[in-house]
């Protein structure tokens, strides 16, 4: 391929306040271990919406810095290699994991990046330039490499979504002996369970918005269900009065987390992965009684993540199934607006449509 790189690229900022502000910024160049990506795709987290988008704020993932490019689910091409690097070369179609840990401390020795609590963790759209820009540098400790059968906006859904998704479900070791309860049909509750089906269970897809329900039956969910005052005993009716083996919560809400304790069976698991919001429930009745073990996940590692990969690969299931809506760069304010609604899947910026 040709390696035309300009000086100049086009990024996009998140200011607060509810704006995009887009840049002219010189085109950064890799340094040892490090390769530089033509975008290709980018998509939108709930996380950038809720802690930077409307306000920059810590209250996960650590403090965000104001001044850099906005973006943490990259999928693009190698362009350019910095020194030290023997497993990227230029051409390459690769997926990033959004986070560089310090690479010493004992969860980056796992591969578990977003668990390093030393100062040079550094995420990238946080607190170093990420995907939202026609061009971005990455550590080659945090790429993956992408194979052909997966399209570059695959690989952005990848990034965060679906490998959190997929790490909750290794939580709870889903296999096909399990019934999946997934609470709220946001973009990682889908991606649950696109995998739980992936890996042989059923499933049952919740959520209050009907929009969301539409897209879990087109995704495949073995049942839908609202999640109004009946649902519990909807679920119940399902399970001959047993209830699920595994419950996820992707809601983030205390009714969500406290419905999934409701609905597990006895010795089952519940998984909450929703950010935000509290849950207060009766330990006795709801846990303790029920034998469950209840896990907390976040993200996932950079090893669990290839894994992923590999699975999508093998089972020939493309995450950019969930997209609804795509962009080109230019038009990113346009992305967070349809974005902040509440009532999309995946909302995806394609640097593609800029080149069509």
């Amino acid at each position: 391929m040709e390696n035309k790189i300009p000086e100049t690229m086009l990024g996009m900022k998140l200011p607060g306040g509810a704006k995009v502000e887009a840049v002219q910024v010189p085109v950064p160049h890799p340094g040892p271990g490090q390769v530089l990506l033509k975008m290709k795709a980018a998509s939108l987290c709930g996380s950038d919406l809720k802690y930077i988008y409307f306000e920059h704020t810590d209250k996960t993932g650590g403090a965000r810095y104001d001044d850099v490019i906005a973006g943490h689910e990259p999928s693009g091409q190698v362009v350019e290699v910095g020194e030290d690097v023997s497993d990227f070369q230029i051409g390459d179609r690769v997926v990033v994991y959004h986070i560089q840990g310090c690479g010493y401390c004992d969860e980056c020795r796992k591969g578990f990046f977003i668990n390093c609590q030393n100062p040079e963790r550094r995420a990238y759209g946080w607190q170093r330039d990420g995907a939202l820009a026609e061009y971005m540098v990455a550590d080659v400790s945090t790429c993956i490499h992408l194979p052909d059968f997966l399209t570059y906006e695959d690989g952005a859904m990848i990034a965060c979504g679906f490998g959190t998704a997929y790490q909750g479900l290794l939580r709870a070791n889903v296999s096909g002996n399990d019934k999946v309860l997934v609470m709220g049909q946001g973009p990682v509750g889908q991606a649950a369970i696109i995998l739980a089906k992936a890996l042989g269970a059923q499933t049952i897809a919740v959520d209050i918005a009907e929009e969301r329900l539409e897209m879990a039956k087109k995704i495949g969910a073995d049942e839908v269900l609202l999640g109004d005052d009946q649902m519990v005993e909807n679920v119940m009716k399902m399970t001959n009065g047993k209830g699920v083996e595994v419950a996820i919560d992707c809601s983030g809400s205390a009714i969500g987390r406290h419905r999934c304790l409701e609905v597990a069976r006895m010795w089952g698991n519940v998984v909450f992965l929703g950010e935000q919001g509290t849950v207060t429930f009766e330990p006795s009745p709801l846990l303790l009684h029920k034998n469950l073990t209840l896990h907390g996940s976040w993200v996932t590692s950079v090893a669990n993540m290839e894994k992923l990969v590999e699975l999508l690969d093998r089972k020939k299931i493309h995450p950019s199934q969930i997209i609804t809506h795509r962009f080109p760069l230019k038009d990113t304010d346009k992305a967070f607006e349809i974005f902040a609604t509440g009532k999309t899947g995946k909302v995806c910026v394609c640097h593609e449509m800029e080149e069509a």
